[in-house]
């Protein structure tokens, strides 16, 4: 299970910002392609890849935060209704649902949710969320 920390950039090295910088180009369409972002803010493609998962900005004046959490859910009747009350039980309002058909018994399922007023860790609503016995595997794709 993976910890998380806000830690201040100024000890950070300086890759880890050049990445956030090489994300956001991407998600306000200045470039299309990854190849351009890295060129511009002057990292590797390798580097870019090895850490864009991983590395997340933190906005304390948000009053908002999201989240997006992919899981594989057996599928079984009710397991998806399960998981609902469990993110409900700790004030995580739902803002989207995407899912796949089930094949050979699992399908995914992913989160858009509103983080803002949990009364938990992202890292316990992970844990938790694993511990469901119809989740298979619960993963934080990323934090806004």
């Amino acid at each position: 299970m993976s910890k998380f920390y806000v830690v201040s950039s100024e000890i950070l090295p300086e890759v880890l910002e050049k990445v956030l910088e090489a994300q956001s180009l991407l998600q306000k369409g200045k470039v299309k392609r990854i190849s351009e972002a890295v060129k511009m803010v002057g990292i590797s493609r390798g580097t870019y890849y090895k850490y864009k998962d991983t590395v997340f900005s933190f906005d304390q004046e948000q009053s908002r935060r999201k989240a997006v959490v992919s899981m594989i859910l057996r599928s079984e009747t009710g397991s998806l209704s399960k998981v609902i009350s469990l993110l409900s039980e700790n004030q995580i309002n739902i803002l989207a649902i995407n899912q796949t058909i089930p094949i050979n018994g699992i399908h995914n399922v992913s989160f858009t949710l509103d983080v803002a007023d949990m009364e938990i860790s992202i890292q316990t609503m992970i844990k938790l969320l694993e511990e469901l016995p119809m989740v298979e595997k619960a993963d934080l794709v990323a934090v806004e």
